[in-house]
C-alpha cells in the first residue's frame, strides 16, 4: 500500500508541477480502475480535449467499451464486498484522510481545473473547498447510519436496518468537474457503496486525480474508478445489470435517456438536470445587493451553471435604476486568463459552446430583444489566449416571455430583464416553464419573500441572496429538472435502502389448524 501511495504521489506531483506553470500537457492514462490508471484498449480512437482559455491541445481521451467498463464494474463489486463490512467509523476515518489530501493540495487541484474546464481560479479554489468539506460532511455522517426499533405485541419487536445499494454509477458534468464527482462519491460511499464514476468527455482530468486521493487514503483497490467516454460508455453504464443507482448532473434530453435506459434493470435513479431559472426584484429590494445578486445569479462560470437565474424580473419601479447598475457592474467584469487571481470570468467550455450562446443573442436581437452590453466574442490582450473561448457578459432588455433567449436554457453569460407588475403576475410567468431546479427573490418584506418562497415551483428558493449552495442543504429540481437530491442529510436515503427485520418472541400462530 506504502509502494502504490508513492506512485500516485510522483504521478500526482508530476501534474502539479506543470498546472504551476500553466504550460501542463496531460499524458498520463485517465481511466482508473483497480487502484491504478489503465492503459486504453489497443485501437481505441482518441478523441482530443481541449483548453478553454488558449484553444490548444490538452490531451487524449480514450473512451471506454463494453469490456473496460465491465473490469470497472467487477472492480467496484469486490471493492464493495470489503467496504460495505466495515463500520461506519472505519469508512469515516479512511474518507477523512481523503479531505486533508484535498485541503492540503487545494490549490494545484484548482489550477488543474482551470485549465480543463477555462473558469476563473478563484472560483475553482472555491470548488474544492467546497469538495474537502462534502467529504468531511459524510465522514461525519458515516457512523452514524442506523434503523429503527419497533416494539410489537408480546415482546416481539422489528427493526430497520439501512444498508448499502451495491455499485453506484456517477455521470458528471463539464461546469463542476472535480466537485460533481465528489458530490455524487462522498455519500455514497459513506453508506458503503463502490462508486464508477464517469465524467464529461470535456474535463476527464481532475476526476483521476479524485481516485488517486481516495487510493491514497486507503479506499480498498476499485472502491471509486472512473471510466472515460460520451454517451456510448454512459448507455453501457446505465444498461450494466450489476450497476444498483444511477446518480446523472446534465441537460433534460440525456436525463431522460438515463433513465429509460436504467428502468431496464429497475435501478434507482438521481436527475440533477438543466433550468431556466427565474429571480424575482421587487421595488422594495435594496438594489445594490439584487444588482450584485443578479450579476452571481447569471454570470458565475461564465453563465455555464444549471440553476442560474436567467430570466430576472424586475419590478417596473425599479427597471431604469436597476438596468443602469446592472449594466455598469457588467461592463466592469475582468476577463481574461482564468488563473489570474483578478480575473472574474474566464473562457466558455468548447467552441462550440460559444458559438451555441453567440447564436441565442442573435436570435434573442431578431425577436426584439436589445443588447445594453455585451454578447460578442471576447479576445484578451494576452496572445497566449487568442484562441480561447472568450465571450463577454451579455444584458438584454425589451424581452418577453415567449422569447427564445427567456423559454430555452442557454448555458452561457446572457441574462434576460423582463419588467413585471404585481406579485401574482410574476409568480405565474416565472412558474411558466417546464423547469424547476431554483429561484430566487429580492426583497425587504420578509412576509412576501416567504410567500413567493412557497409558491414558486422550484427546489431551491434563494432570499437575497443566489448560487449559495453550502453541503449541508439538499439540492435538487421539481418537474423536468429532475429528482433526487444531492448534499444535506437526506442524500443518504439515496444512496442507501431499508430493510425490515421482524422478530417473533412468541409462539408462530397456529392459523391453519383452528
Amino acid at each position: 500500500a506504502r509502494s502504490g501511495a508513492s506512485i500516485v504521489m510522483a504521478q500526482f506531483l508530476k501534474l502539479m508541477q506543470g498546472a504551476a506553470t500553466g504550460q501542463i500537457v496531460v499524458t498520463d492514462c485517465l481511466n482508473f480502475w483497480g487502484g491504478c490508471r489503465v492503459k486504453p484498449k489497443e485501437g481505441t480512437h482518441a478523441e482530443p480535449v481541449y483548453e478553454p482559455a488558449t484553444g490548444r491541445k490538452l490531451c487524449d481521451m480514450f473512451p471506454c467499451g463494453k469490456e473496460e467498463v465491465d473490469q470497472a464494474i467487477q472492480s467496484a463489486h469486490a471493492a464493495y464486498l470489503k467496504w460495505s463490512k466495515m463500520a461506519g467509523m472505519e469508512r469515516s476515518r479512511v474518507m477523512l484522510e481523503a479531505a486533508r489530501i484535498i485541503r492540503e493540495r487545494r490549490d494545484n487541484i484548482a489550477k488543474l481545473e482551470v485549465i480543463n474546464n477555462g473558469k476563473s481560479i478563484t472560483e475553482a479554489q472555491v470548488d474544492i473547498d467546497v469538495s474537502w468539506q462534502t467529504i468531511e460532511y459524510y465522514a461525519g455522517m458515516a457512523g452514524t447510519l442506523a434503523g429503527q426499533h419497533i416494539q410489537l405485541p408480546g415482546g416481539s419487536f422489528a427493526y430497520t436496518r439501512r444498508e448499502p445499494l451495491g455499485v453506484c454509477v456517477g455521470i458528471g458534468a463539464w461546469n463542476y468537474p472535480f466537485q460533481v464527482a465528489v458530490w455524487k462519491s462522498a455519500p455514497a460511499l459513506a453508506c458503503g457503496n463502490a462508486m464508477v464514476f464517469k465524467p464529461s468527455p470535456f474535463t476527464p482530468v481532475t476526476a483521476v486525480i479524485l481516485a488517486e486521493i481516495y487510493k491514497e487514503a486507503g479506499v480498498p483497490d476499485g472502491l471509486f474508478n472512473v471510466v472515460q467516454g460520451g454517451a456510448e460508455t454512459g448507455a453501457l453504464l446505465c444498461n450494466h445489470p450489476n450497476v444498483a443507482k444511477v446518480s446523472f448532473t446534465g441537460s433534460v434530453p440525456t436525463g431522460k435517456k438515463v433513465m429509460e435506459m436504467s428502468a431496464k434493470t429497475v435501478k434507482q435513479v438521481t436527475l440533477e438536470l438543466g433550468g431556466k431559472s427565474p429571480l424575482i426584484i421587487f421595488k422594495d429590494c435594496e438594489l445594490d445587493n439584487a444588482v450584485k445578486g443578479a450579476l452571481m445569479a447569471n454570470f458565475l462560470t461564465q453563465g455555464q451553471v444549471c440553476c442560474n437565474g436567467t430570466r430576472v424580473y424586475v419590478q417596473r419601479e425599479i427597471l431604469p435604476k436597476f438596468l443602469e447598475e446592472v449594466v455598469r457592474k457588467t461592463k466592469t467584469i475582468r476577463i481574461g486568463d482564468p488563473l489570474l487571481e483578478t480575473t472574474r470570468m474566464g473562457a466558455l467550455i468548447t467552441k462550440q459552446q460559444l458559438d451555441k450562446v453567440l447564436g441565442f443573442v442573435s436570435q434573442a436581437k431578431k425577436e426584439g430583444a436589445k443588447v445594453l452590453c455585451g454578447g460578442d466574442a471576447f479576445t484578451p490582450d494576452d496572445p497566449k489566449l487568442k484562441g480561447g473561448y472568450f465571450m463577454s457578459p451579455c444584458v438584454l432588455d425589451n424581452c418577453r416571455d415567449d422569447m427564445t433567449c427567456v423559454k430555452e436554457e442557454i448555458f452561457g453569460p446572457v441574462m434576460s430583464v423582463l419588467p413585471f407588475d404585481t406579485e401574482e403576475e410574476v409568480l405565474m410567468r416565472a412558474n411558466n416553464t417546464t423547469f424547476g431546479l431554483a429561484s430566487g427573490v429580492f426583497t425587504r418584506d420578509i412576509s412576501r419573500a416567504h410567500r413567493v418562497a412557497e409558491n414558486l415551483q422550484a427546489g431551491t428558493c434563494f432570499i437575497n441572496n443566489y448560487n449559495i449552495s453550502p453541503v449541508e442543504v439538499p439540492f435538487g429540481g421539481y418537474k423536468q429538472s429532475g429528482f433526487g437530491k444531492e448534499n444535506g442529510q437526506v442524500t443518504i436515503e439515496y444512496y442507501s435502502q431499508l430493510k425490515t427485520v421482524v422478530v417473533e418472541m412468541g409462539d408462530v400462530d397456529d392459523y391453519f389448524n383452528n
